[in-house]
């Protein structure tokens, strides 16, 4: 059942990450939101846009490694899509795309979820850092990680 196409003022399950390793992990989220309507934002990168052949995909401004520009372009990238859509939540795996859109989804009272990518077991992602605050869900894939999230939900690993 593709409900992806339904009604467009159907609520949308926005999944934001950076292409490569975190939007990875967020496709492996696939048996949960494969029924649901989503909306994808990462890079328009050539693996990223192949991958996601035939979802709602908005691109994102890339790099965001200490990149100014490209974090206020996101954030108002942000704000267009959050007014745009009618966004149920966003989850989110990292990284610096993330940041605009959980600190504005969070200020319109939307769901925000994180996942702590699997590779960072002994230190948190500087991401996670900049979201907790925001976020009404922390979800991680190693018991250890709750070393760092105490509050924590262990899903265990996606990949």
């Amino acid at each position: 059942m593709d409900t992806n196409n339904d009604d467009s003022a159907a609520p949308v399950v926005l999944l934001v990450g950076s292409s490569g390793g975190h939007l990875a992990q967020l496709l492996a989220l696939r048996p949960w939101y494969e029924e649901r309507r989503r909306c994808w934002v990462t890079f328009d990168t050539p693996e990223a846009v192949s991958l996601l052949a035939g979802e709602d995909l908005v691109p994102a401004h890339h790099p965001t490694t200490r990149n100014v520009p490209n974090l206020l372009r996101n954030a108002l990238l942000a704000w267009r899509v959050l007014r745009a859509r009618r966004v149920a939540a966003v989850v989110t795996t990292g990284a610096g795309v993330a940041v605009p859109f959980v600190v504005l989804a969070r200020l319109r009272r939307i769901p925000t979820v994180y996942i702590e990518v699997y590779d960072r077991i002994d230190t948190p992602t500087l991401t996670a850092r900049l979201c907790r605050p925001f976020l009404s869900a922390m979800l991680v894939q190693w018991d250890e990680q709750r070393r760092q999230y105490p509050e924590a939900t262990v899903v265990g690993t996606l990949l």
